[in-house]
């Protein structure tokens, strides 16, 4: 079997999150957990911490590669990424998921385009939900 080397990945920053969304690390493994699987990765491991005073880190291990979240709670701040090989699962589905459960106020995002050669770097065409968070 020859693997393709075709990878995406999309890294986001979400600015007006709610504090205790992104301070609560089980909501965040469970919500991150749920949004690899709706893409149609598989998920190997979860790893977490939660910092004092606040603040989470979240890496869930995919087969396909990963889904990271780091928060800021007191910033309403996260910046999570998702990067996939292959041409079957895609990263976008994960990070819509993510974005319909934190509601940010804001959200800028990148796509890149990997494994073909020069990485190609792309702003993703946002749900129009998302694009009213812009603002």
């Amino acid at each position: 079997m020859e693997y393709s080397t075709f990878g995406r990945h999309v890294a986001i920053d979400t600015w007006g999150v709610n504090f205790d969304v992104l301070n609560d690390v089980e909501f965040l493994k469970r919500h991150m957990v749920e949004a690899a699987e709706v893409s149609g990765a598989t998920v190997l491991d979860v790893q977490s911490k939660k910092f004092e005073p606040q603040g989470a880190t979240v890496l869930v291990l995919l087969s396909e590669s990963h889904l990271s979240i780091h928060t800021y709670p007191e910033k309403g701040f996260a910046a999570f990424d998702c990067y996939t090989c292959g041409e079957t699962v895609d990263p976008q589905v994960a990070i819509d998921y993510l974005i319909s459960v934190l509601k940010p106020k804001r959200v800028y995002s990148k796509k890149l385009i990997r494994g073909l050669g020069e990485i190609d770097v792309v702003t993703p065409v946002l749900k129009q939900e998302e694009k009213s968070l812009k603002g």
